[in-house]
């Protein structure tokens, strides 16, 4: 058996064995250029969405240190004016942007019908992204989704959400019974959305992707900068980020054997650590799923027992390496994957 052969075979093995959880970063939402941009495109996207003086000031930044948005918000904002910094004056002009992209929704559509096809109860899927790809796709195919807000027509944030058990009561040998409904979705937005905001009670709140929050409300988005993680540290995100930690690493009896993550760039000084704690256990394995990743990175990762790694260039399978393998490392090639369970 070749290479190749080898480590498509244990891919494919991952993906369909319990308990596997996914970790979804830009390169999920991009669809081939028709979707949401990837943080590299993000300014140039945007940048016609904030203001003429912010433009040129990130403009200015970003061509002094041939840098993108990120790096030059790190400088340009250093955070001392709460809800005030320029960093969420662009979230708020991302969201603008987001709202009014309307992208194929032909392949999210296969990874959440593949999911709801699953043997769990429940498969966790968190993201990195603002955008509401999965949600929509999960109505489209009229498939049960959690993101932690509940609600009928005013949504609000209920944690508890998460974890209610959803089963449909029937009757055994003349015995009231309640027969377990399959592979509902749990969704853990890391970062925020589009429609999420606090709203003038100071209730955390969500409204339909395509709506504008209310006037006076705050948006709910972790701005893209390098210093994310204070952003994290309050609720929504803090609760969030609790179960995110939780489920990798010490939560017992909700622990993943297995994260696949697509389209993350592993550039997130605040999610890494978290996925290095969780490969120390024997007992997980991590999968990388991204078109190009730098060799530093490629080599950081590598040195873990547990993780496989494909790119376009270089693939790794356990500490052993091979030549790039067409296809394996995009959200397209995992979403008719993991739709083989339908």
């Amino acid at each position: 058996m070749t290479f190749e052969e080898k480590f498509e075979a244990k891919v494919v093995q991952q993906i369909h064995a319990a308990d596997v959880g996914f970790l979804l970063g830009a390169g999920a939402s991009f669809v081939n250029g028709a979707g949401y941009p990837l943080a590299s495109g993000l300014w140039n996207a945007v940048s016609a969405d904030v203001s003429p003086q912010d433009r040129e000031l990130i403009d200015a930044e970003v061509t002094r240190r041939a840098c993108g948005l990120e790096d030059a918000l790190d400088v340009l904002d250093d955070g001392s004016v709460p809800r005030q910094q320029l960093r969420h004056r662009v979230a708020s002009a991302i969201a603008d942007h987001f709202r009014a992209l309307d992208p194929p929704l032909q392949r999210h559509c296969s990874f959440v019908r593949g999911l709801s096809r699953r043997r769990e109860r429940r498969v966790r899927v968190f993201s990195l992204n603002y955008d509401p790809l999965i949600e929509i796709a999960a109505d489209s195919e009229r498939i049960l989704l959690s993101d932690g807000f509940t609600g009928t027509n005013n949504f609000f944030f209920d944690p508890k959400s998460l974890e209610l058990l959803v089963g449909i009561s029937s009757r055994r040998r003349r015995r009231a019974v309640s027969d377990p409904i399959r592979g509902m979705i749990n969704l853990y937005k890391l970062h925020g959305s589009i429609g999420w905001f606090i709203d003038d009670r100071n209730v955390i709140r969500r409204c339909r992707p395509q709506n504008s929050i209310p006037d006076g409300a705050t948006l709910l988005m972790v701005p893209p900068h390098y210093r994310k993680a204070q952003d994290t540290g309050v609720p929504p995100y803090s609760i969030i980020w609790s179960e995110f930690r939780g489920i990798l690493n010490n939560d017992r009896l909700r622990l993943l054997n297995r994260l696949v993550c697509v389209g993350y760039g592993l550039g997130d000084t605040h999610v890494n650590p978290i996925l290095e704690s969780a490969l120390v256990r024997s007992d997980f394995t991590m999968l990388i799923l991204a078109r190009d990743l730098p060799n530093a990175t490629v080599d950081h990762w590598k040195a873990f027992a547990n993780v496989i790694i494909a790119t376009e260039r270089r693939c790794v399978l356990y500490k052993e390496e091979g030549p790039g393998i067409p296809e394996i490392w995009s959200f397209e090639w995992l979403a008719e994957e993991v739709n083989k369970n339908a």
